[in-house]
């Protein structure tokens, strides 16, 4: 069957991870890095034809999306291809390959130069976008911290999973705006109760509520804010890791699993590898690999950077520290969210 593009997206593969002599439980890795431009194709797809199919966005209306990553060239693939002018908001942190990327595929790329003194680059982008939709009234904004259908996109990559796995034990995702591990995980969890759902996040994020470090080298996973589109009440547990062990472990990934990834598959890698060694031979775990290592070329590939920020290459964090409660973390830490949501309810907001 002949394709376009857009009907390209979301056809990614499943593969069987080989992991360490530890190991006992199976590891399946889902590649969304096989998606034309990374995972966030698939949100972008969703968001936009589904707006297009509500009437929300016309034939004509430009879009406008902050975005320092993936999604940002999953909006200027679909929205362009589709018509429309597509504004992009960033900011300083974005690599050259991606920015060369959005300007090939047409995008207008607007960087913001400075931080706010609250919310880091996030809230800057948003404020700049904010003005951008005063002065564009019949533009659209896809909203993905929060627009729903960001979760809903990921229904078909659960139920590819199911298709060649059958029942999933434990989903490993990293977080961003939520959406990937979250809608998969709901989705899972209609088939198999007890799924556990293992969200992995950067130490340093705000997401799960310690304090943000914006400067932080990670990228791809993490947040400045909690975005509603992550789902707390479908996550189990919780683990952090710091630049030095992400990137470590994503070097790791391309080693022996000759799979050349960012560090948000690296640190996924990292927790995936670390759960298969925790539980018995019969689980099945599955984890999510939403981005390639094309963009980290010239940054954590090359031992000038790890040399430039003070940081030790080849040092692999083995054995994740457990904490108890919610707490700013330095090295690899995991939390038993369940319990933890027990007895802060009122924290949280679903």
């Amino acid at each position: 069957m002949v394709m376009t593009m857009v009907d390209l997206i979301g056809e990614t593969p499943l593969v069987q991870l080989k992991l360490r002599d530890l190991s006992k439980a199976s590891v399946y890795a889902k590649l969304e890095m096989y998606n034309p431009f990374g995972m966030k194709d698939r949100v972008a797809k969703q968001i936009i034809l589904d707006a297009k199919r509500t009437g929300l966005l016309k034939d004509g209306d430009p879009i406008i999306e902050s975005s320092s990553g993936t999604l940002a060239l999953g909006i200027a693939l679909v929205g362009s291809y589709l018509g429309h002018e597509v504004h992009i908001i960033t900011d300083p942190r974005i690599d050259s390959l991606t920015h060369t990327k959005l300007r090939a595929l047409g995008a207008n790329i607007h960087v913001v130069e400075e931080m706010g003194m609250t919310g880091g680059w996030q809230q800057a982008r948003l404020n700049y976008l904010y003005q951008m939709l005063e002065d564009r009234p019949d533009a659209f904004w896809p909203q993905q911290y929060e627009n729903p259908q960001n979760p809903l996109s990921y229904r078909h990559l659960a139920d590819g999973v199911m298709k060649e796995v059958g029942q999933v034990d434990i989903l490993v995702g990293s977080v961003g705006s939520g959406g990937s591990l979250c809608g998969t995980a709901e989705t899972l969890k209609k088939r198999n109760a007890d799924l556990k759902v293992v969200a992995v996040d950067a130490a340093g994020s705000s997401i799960f509520f310690q304090n943000d470090k914006p400067r932080r080298l990670q990228s791809g996973l993490g947040n400045s804010l909690q975005p509603k589109n992550v789902n707390y009440s479908v996550i189990d547990e919780v683990h952090w890791l710091n630049d030095e062990e992400a990137f470590n472990w994503t070097l790791e990934l391309s080693r022996h699993e000759k799979i050349f990834a960012g560090n948000s598959s690296g640190s996924v890698y990292a927790v995936a590898n670390w759960l298969s060694t925790q539980v018995d031979s019969s689980k099945r775990i599955v984890c999510i690999f939403p981005d390639r290592g094309d963009r980290y070329y010239n940054t954590f590939y090359q031992e000038d950077f790890f040399n430039m920020h003070h940081l030790a290459s080849s040092q692999l964090n083995l054995q994740p520290a457990e904490v108890s409660s919610i707490q700013d973390t330095e090295k690899w830490s995991y939390l038993n969210f369940d319990k933890w949501k027990c007895s802060n309810e009122k924290a949280l907001i679903y």
